[in-house]
């Protein structure tokens, strides 16, 4: 087997000897005005190579960060989908229409009277897997509000915070005399 690569090229009638003579030539030339002027030779095969392999660990780390990514977003997804269907609560039976807002839409589900009022005091939340809505308790929607805050729909807790936050700042502006008498 050949020793150097110019060895296997000649052998594989890649190039020819002529040009390989120049080639070593120009070489030791370069090599003795860098010794005589005490610079190191630029190799600029090896700075372009350097540079490459530098662009490909970047391009490989940009690839790997977006896999991660993406599988950390199904995993989310599919803690997502389990809390759901774990604690989806049944509601056959329901008669009551629910009104409630999703995508500036109004959306009904119908729940039973027990479940309306549960809504309505925040104990039960709906949210939503692809098109279909599902009612689940509160604590449980909390949980995947952490993770994806999209997927919980409905939550009276949110609104009643608003309306009392509301309520308060309503008041503020008056004061209350000193000699009101009940």
């Amino acid at each position: 087997m050949a020793g150097s690569l110019q060895d296997q090229l000649l052998n594989a009638g890649l190039s020819d000897a002529k040009k390989a003579k120049k080639l070593d030539k120009e070489k030791r030339k370069q090599q003795r005005t860098a010794h005589k002027s005490r610079t190191a030779v630029v190799d600029e095969v090896k700075l372009a190579a350097q540079k490459a392999r530098e662009e490909k660990i970047a391009r490989d780390r940009a690839l790997n960060d977006a896999r991660n990514s993406q599988a950390q977003r199904k995993a989310i997804e599919a803690q997502i989908l389990q809390l759901i269907e774990k604690n989806k609560l049944d509601r056959r039976g329901g008669e009551i229409g629910f009104n409630f807002t999703y995508q500036q839409k109004i959306k009904k589900l119908y729940v039973s009277s027990l479940q309306q009022k549960l809504l309505a005091v925040s104990k039960v939340a709906i949210a939503r897997i692809g098109d279909h809505f599902e009612l689940i308790p509160a604590e449980v929607a909390h949980k995947i509000a952490e993770r994806d805050a999209q997927r919980v729909v409905f939550c009276a807790q949110d609104t009643a915070e608003i309306l009392a936050g509301e309520e308060r700042d309503w008041y503020k502006d008056y004061e209350i005399p000193d000699d009101l008498m009940w």
